[in-house]
C-alpha cells in the first residue's frame, strides 16, 4: 500500500499514476509492497526530524525511514517541499521533475542502493534516471 499525507498545503494531482509508477518499481526488482507512507511537509518539520533522529543540523529534501524486512518494502519517506522547490530551480530541472527523482529515491535505498560513495551515487543517479524514464512511459 501506498499512502500520501500532507503536513502543508501541497497535493500530489496525478496520485494514482504515482502509486502504479512506485509499485511497478518495488515489482521490478522483484521485492514485494508492504507500506510506503510519504510524508510531504516544509523545511522546519524535516529539519526538527533531521535534528532529532539524524543529529544533522542542516536543511535536506529527503528522509527516509526504512523498516523493510527481507524483501518486503516498507519505508516512511519524509520530502521538504520547499527543499525541493528550490533544488528544482538549482538543478534547472521542473518541480515535478525534482519531486519524482527524490520520491524514487527513497524507494530505491530499501532496494539496497547507496549513495554514501562517489560510486554509489552514480549507480544511485543512474537507477533515478531510469526510474524517471518509466515514469513518462
Amino acid at each position: 500500500m501506498i499512502v500520501f499525507n500532507y503536513e502543508i498545503d501541497f497535493l500530489l494531482n496525478n496520485e494514482p499514476q504515482l502509486e502504479n509508477w512506485i509499485q511497478d518499481i518495488v515489482f521490478n526488482y522483484g521485492f514485494s509492497l508492504g507500506e510506503i507512507n510519504y510524508i510531504f511537509c516544509d523545511d522546519d518539520y524535516l529539519h526538527k526530524l533531521n535534528l532529532e533522529f539524524l543529529k544533522h543540523d542542516t536543511l535536506t529534501d529527503v528522509i527516509s525511514f526504512d523498516n523493510t524486512i527481507g524483501e518486503l518494502i516498507s519505508v516512511d519517506i519524509f520530502i521538504s517541499i520547499e527543499r525541493i522547490r528550490d533544488n528544482a530551480i538549482d538543478f534547472k530541472v521542473t518541480f515535478a521533475e525534482e519531486l519524482h527523482r527524490v520520491m524514487i529515491h527513497g524507494v530505491l535505498h530499501c532496494l539496497g542502493f547507496k549513495d554514501k560513495t562517489n560510486e554509489d551515487k552514480k549507480i544511485m543517479t543512474k537507477k533515478e534516471n531510469e526510474s524517471l524514464l518509466l515514469l513518462r512511459g
